[in-house]
């Protein structure tokens, strides 16, 4: 029972994904774990108490017309709305989910005055009903609240953060800051953390998690410090010694899974039954959960291959080269010759080829021979620069003094001395 109720934690956790939204310059990435939102009608900086106003949420696979003829919407307005430039309104992509809001005028014909479809919860589509039809696209104000939070790893990360009635996409977030340095699948009960991070509202609603200011995470007795930070026009996050908390690979192609199996010169192969090499890292995850590649590079394969099921291979560079075995499917674009970032999804888990169950097997080549991925020691990516240095001891300092004032519990974590 415990091993279903966790594949499921791990099922949800990932189909979160699918919930990341991105807002122009509003905070680059804002998570929303909402699929719309109900409006208050005055958020549209229009709205006055002479028009009523009616909300319709779209159900599956209505049109347009099916939406709006209930409302005595006549049929030529509707055919005038389908036929603005798609760049505007693209009837095609209305969402199940998704709220059309019709305002009238209090009158006895109850005249349609505005139509807004709202796109997602930032994002909507202006229709305005006069001599002619108007149609702009518009964004509603995001207000961002500054938030603390702070957790003992019982179980999961997911599953701490949940407990605490905190949306676990901020499990997410915290978990891509320390991409580079902690191995989820390892933490332990006893572990710690704290955060300082935004949360964007639209008038009274939540639409989210935002960025994370500042991290601690202790692992294993260590400390994990991040620290957001731009320099020179580039977004990144720093620890206590100024050095970047980006390497060259990630600490693991999947989030929030486990080491099933080790890379080893002798291993009972689980199929064939005999004692072979196992030149890789097996990690175990339910059918589906996505896979990421470990660093930028370029696929040099991606194909069914026999016992590795279907695989991909990326080069990363002269020296360094990866690959992913048992897929259940590719990552969208993903075939020979196609550059892929750190962190993009390349693939799927599964299990094809010679597998008795759903996981990955990474293997890792240096210098043309397979190595232990686990034991490989990675320089970071660029450290703050002399120019910006004192700003950014200054930014440290403060969030190091506030990270240690968050309470954990009843009693107080160790704290580092801010240096």
């Amino acid at each position: 029972m415990k091993r279903y109720f966790t594949q499921f934690i791990y099922i949800i956790f990932t189909s979160l994904l699918a919930l990341v939204s991105c807002s122009d310059e509003a905070d680059q990435k804002i998570t929303t774990n909402v699929s719309t939102i109900i409006s208050e009608p005055n958020i549209f900086g229009f709205y006055d108490d002479s028009l009523n106003y009616s909300i319709k949420e779209v159900s599956p696979n209505e049109t347009l017309t099916d939406i709006l003829i209930p409302y005595g919407v006549p049929y030529e307005t509707i055919l005038k709305m389908t036929e603005v430039d798609s760049d505007l309104f693209d009837e095609r992509k209305i969402r199940s989910g998704n709220n059309f809001i019709l305002f009238t005028e209090q009158d006895s014909l109850e005249s349609i005055k505005y139509i807004i479809y709202e796109a997602d919860p930032v994002n909507y589509v202006l229709f305005e009903f006069g001599d002619s039809l108007t149609v702009n696209k518009g964004q509603k104000e995001i207000r961002r609240t500054e938030k603390e939070f702070a957790g003992v790893i019982s179980s999961s990360l997911f599953e701490t953060i949940s407990a605490q009635n905190e949306s676990p996409v901020l499990a997410l977030k915290l978990a891509d800051v320390f991409a580079w340095q902690i191995d989820f699948y390892g933490i332990q009960q006893g572990d710690y953390f704290k955060v300082i991070y935004d949360e964007a509202f639209i008038g009274s609603q939540s639409i989210g998690i935002g960025r994370i200011k500042a991290a601690l995470f202790n692992h294993r007795g260590k400390d994990y410090w991040g620290f957001y930070f731009t320099q020179e026009d580039e977004i990144d996050y720093f620890d206590e010694n100024a050095n970047s908390l980006r390497k060259a690979f990630l600490k693991a192609p999947l989030k929030f899974t486990r080491i099933s199996s080790r890379f080893t010169h002798s291993r009972l192969h689980p199929v064939l039954k005999k004692h072979r090499p196992h030149l890789g890292v097996d990690y175990a995850a339910p059918t589906g959960t996505p896979v990421q590649a470990i660093g930028d590079g370029v696929v040099q394969e991606a194909q069914y291959k026999g016992g590795n099921g279907n695989y991909v291979r990326i080069k990363h560079n002269s020296t360094f080269s990866s690959g992913y075995l048992h897929l259940s499917k590719y990552g969208k674009g993903i075939k020979p010759g196609a550059r892929v970032k750190q962190g993009q999804i390349i693939g799927y888990v599964g299990s094809t080829g010679l597998s008795t169950g759903p996981h990955l097997d990474l293997r890792f080549w240096k210098n043309g021979q397979l190595v232990n991925y686990l034991t490989q020691e990675f320089p970071p990516s660029k450290p703050i620069s002399k120019e910006n240095k004192a700003a950014y001891d200054s930014l440290k300092t403060e969030m190091i003094n506030r990270l240690n004032e968050i309470q954990i519990g009843n009693s107080e974590k160790p704290n580092l001395a801010a240096k």
